[in-house]
């Protein structure tokens, strides 16, 4: 049996939904799923060290809602109560929180950069709850304002990885400065530990904007004292043969190299926890 959590986040690829939310409540909505369920499972999931997520595809887009639903009807009605909780639920949480490059756009969710994660911990004898909570396309500014919902749920260790699609539109570094600044913030004060994974500006925008954006993130990881992770896809950018088509995305082999790369950051965190929390 499985607990998994339903949000706020939507993707389409292929005609299927890939993220999905249950209408009603800020809150994220727990489901249980077991064999009488027959359950599709919503995309916000949590990697148990094995690398399989807890969920599959839910259908097309204008179904997204009834099914969830409905799913969720089901398992109320025709589900014994919960008596039982997967050892992974009692494991420390890791909050991947970030865009498209967190939730794994354009590839199986079992090759997301959470879920690799989570795989690689658990081999090093770390056995953490990798929770995907990417959502494509997200800014600083939409960060910010979902953060509270995810804190909620009092992870050990959250990923802070926002700020490419804020560098791709333009946005002004001031304001993403600011909401970075924000997340932080909430972040430290809900005491959990904190990664802070760094963005790049393109060129395209001028050398000022450059400057003043590649600037955020080690300035404001010295002024909080968190660890930082200078480059998010060092390593990664610009070579094809780590990207998918699209030249902006990883594939499976450029989130091997960030696992790689990330990985040796995340475990001395992992080891600081006091007796683990969830």
């Amino acid at each position: 049996m499985a607990r998994i959590r339903c949000f706020s986040t939507r993707r389409v690829d292929r005609g299927l939904i890939q993220e999905t939310v249950i209408p009603g409540g800020r809150r994220p909505n727990w489901l249980a799923v077991d064999g009488c369920s027959g359950a599709a499972q919503c995309m916000w999931m949590s990697i148990d060290g094995t690398g399989a997520p807890w969920r599959r595809d839910l259908g097309p887009p204008r179904r997204e809602a009834l099914r969830c639903v409905g799913l969720l009807c089901a398992v109320l009605l025709t589900c014994a109560p919960l008596t039982s909780v997967r050892a992974a639920d009692t494991a420390p949480e890791i909050l991947a929180f970030g865009d498209s490059i967190s939730a794994g756009l354009g590839l199986p969710a079992d090759q997301a950069f959470p879920a690799r994660l989570g795989v690689k911990l658990h081999a090093q004898g770390l056995p953490v709850r990798v929770v995907n909570a990417g959502v494509s396309g997200d800014t600083t500014a939409g960060g910010v304002a979902r953060l509270d919902w995810v804190l909620a749920e009092k992870p050990a260790i959250v990923l802070l990885e926002l700020g490419a699609n804020d560098a791709l539109r333009g946005i002004d570094p001031a304001t993403v400065r600011g909401n970075l600044e924000k997340m932080i913030e909430k972040i430290q004060a809900s005491g959990a530990k904190l990664l802070l994974l760094g963005m790049q500006a393109p060129p395209n925008w001028g050398k000022e904007y450059q400057r003043d954006f590649d600037r955020i993130y080690p300035e404001l990881a010295q002024a909080h004292n968190v660890p930082l992770y200078p480059f998010l896809l060092e390593g990664v950018a610009m070579n094809p043969q780590l990207n998918q088509p699209d030249g902006l995305h990883p594939n499976e082999r450029g989130v091997a190299v960030m696992v790689d790369h990330i990985a040796p950051l995340v475990a001395p965190l992992v080891s600081q926890l006091d007796g683990g929390r969830s």
